[in-house]
């Protein structure tokens, strides 16, 4: 057997995060002011975002520096090891060869401090000295309240309902690192409250508890709001991911053929793919896949439009494949992927056809990973099950054609604090979630009357 995994030293870590707005074909068309309709100025987002984040977001330059104080925090786990998945590859009885890029391995145990180390470094230097945010299943906001705490910063974190109540150790590793968190819709705000008054039950949705997050951050002078995915700056932050991936393949001696990622906000998927958009875009041959819920098929059955990020219509108008802002999607355990609206950059490479979009069912995802757990070990945050579901789909058809594939999927976070999930499935209490066009197409409704992209198509 060849090696299994393939470490990095830490000098090798990069430098320099990847910006693929430099080398799009297309470039992704500009965020709208929410009250007027034209394209945002760094001004306007001041009172959410610290300068450095809000040049970051609009920047046009190739490579961006790591600062100094980021790179020494990111050596507490990076680089991170890239696995060969021998033990799932022999099971499966194929010829492709499975890699895995383990972003499990950071304290919070997920890809997500890439970016909340960046975010909060930033926000430290710009004289913020409290972060509100938002999370569904908590790894964003377990992120963000680690490298708060790296920073000396407070975190305020609201976390969807449905994930409060099914994830209660997400909320103690937060309030672990000292930060506070509330399940959302919450009665702590007026967009919190509004939402109550229409259904007290509610199970909330990232679109919501955004809302509250940025409510809050606009009400004090010396706090700011941070976002886990999505944005332009948080895909920039995550490239790392795909940067360190190339050096370890290059040793390996191999170059993927099929690229795949899990898809709520785009950010792990963005992470692992955008510095091998930057070779297709170049001539390179590659299929690269995003995967999403079949309850939440945002990038699927959604549209691609200016939408907002929130369900209060706080946040500017993005770009981006969309179910509506209104849309509240099923109760489903990937709570990270349950979110209406995709990254305007992953969105431009869908039109652009640099990528593909596949949605799967949640109990396949399950099976998946158990079958994942049971062959390679780990036991695989639901949301990365998307990613494994999809491997196994490729590494299948690649034994039906006969062919030497070689697979390569973001294995984005570990299911360590949702093993509530993996109960209910093995106890056969999981079901999967049917969404009707009816219901994609009432929540359309609410974006009739937004403005158009240049690239909107009926």
């Amino acid at each position: 057997m060849d090696t299994k995994k393939i470490f990095l030293n830490e000098s090798e870590l990069p430098r320099q995060w990847y910006n693929i707005m430099a080398d799009l074909p297309t470039p992704v068309e500009p965020p709208l002011h929410p009250g007027t309709g034209q394209p945002l100025n760094p001004n306007d987002l001041e009172a959410i975002f610290p300068m450095p984040l809000i040049e970051q977001e609009m920047s046009q330059e190739r490579w961006i520096d790591i600062p100094e104080p980021v790179f020494e925090k990111y050596l507490m786990w990076r680089p991170s090891p890239l696995y060969r998945a021998y033990s799932l590859e022999k099971h499966l009885d194929t010829p492709a060869k499975i890699y895995f890029k383990n972003e499990g391995v950071s304290p919070a145990g997920s890809h997500k401090p890439n970016t909340a180390l960046a975010q909060a470094y930033y926000n430290k230097i710009s004289g913020t000295k409290k972060i509100y945010t938002e999370t569904g299943a908590g790894q964003w906001g377990s992120a963000l309240s680690f490298c708060c705490a790296q920073f000396g910063l407070e975190c305020k974190v609201y976390m969807v309902k449905i994930s409060f109540n099914q994830k209660p150790y997400r909320r103690m590793m937060m309030e672990t690192w000292g930060a506070e968190c509330v399940g959302s819709p919450s009665s702590e705000t007026a967009s919190g409250r509004a939402m109550l008054a229409k259904d007290p039950d509610s199970p909330g949705s990232l679109g919501m508890a955004i809302s509250e997050a940025v409510e809050r951050a606009v009400q004090e002078e010396t706090s700011k709001y941070a976002l886990g995915s999505v944005l332009n700056h948080v895909m920039l932050h995550q490239t790392v991911i795909g940067l360190e991936t190339q050096k370890q393949m290059e040793i390996a001696g191999d170059y993927p053929d099929i690229i795949i990622g899990c898809s709520g906000g785009g950010s792990n998927f963005a992470g692992l793919i955008l510095p091998y958009v930057k070779d297709k875009i170049e001539g390179k041959e590659i299929e690269i896949i995003g995967v999403e819920p079949n309850s939440c098929p945002t990038m699927t059955r959604g549209k691609f439009a200016y939408d907002f990020g929130d369900l209060a219509q706080l946040t500017p108008l993005l770009p981006m494949h969309t179910l509506g802002h209104n849309f509240v999607p099923a109760a489903i355990h990937a709570g990270g992927l349950r979110y209406h609206g995709m990254s305007p950059i992953i969105s431009q490479l869908l039109i652009s056809n640099l990528i593909q979009s596949k949605a799967i069912p949640q109990i396949e995802t399950f099976e998946s990973g158990i079958t994942f757990a049971k062959t390679e070990g780990f036991i695989s945050a639901p949301e990365t099950n998307h990613a494994v579901a999809m491997t196994i789909r490729e590494a299948l058809k690649a034994k039906e054609e006969g062919k030497e594939k070689v697979i390569l999927f973001n294995w984005s976070g570990h299911g360590l604090v949702d093993l509530a999930a993996y109960d209910d499935f093995n106890k056969g209490k999981l079901s999967d979630y049917k969404l009707s066009d009816d219901i994609i197409q009432n929540a359309l409704k609410d974006i009739e009357s937004l403005p158009k992209p240049k690239q909107f198509k009926e």
